[in-house]
């Protein structure tokens, strides 16, 4: 995985995750897994519980093709491996 896509998703999972409300944890952990290792459907079907947007859909559709297609599951693994830290500091 090029540094940059590892930067961005963990960076987006931070985001997510600051200010320490532990409600959230749990919610980002099964998005992200799904866009990671999941299904492409699994995946739409996660972001359109938040926006039924076509565009959004496609948007999230291409992003997902892109993501299984450059990345190994190597990398995946080892985005979801340095995520889990983040899941279990105290402060998530």
């Amino acid at each position: 995985m090029k540094p940059a896509g590892a930067l961005l998703l963990l960076g987006a999972a931070l985001l997510l995750i600051l200010g320490g409300n532990c409600d959230i944890c749990p919610v980002v952990k099964d998005d992200v897994n799904r866009f990671l290792v999941g299904t492409p459907e699994e995946y739409i079907a996660i972001v359109r519980q938040y926006n039924s947007n076509s565009l959004i859909e496609a948007n999230a559709r291409k992003l997902k093709s892109c993501v299984d297609g450059k990345l190994t599951l190597e990398d995946k693994q080892n985005a979801l491996s340095a995520l889990d830290k983040i899941y279990t500091d105290p402060l998530c």
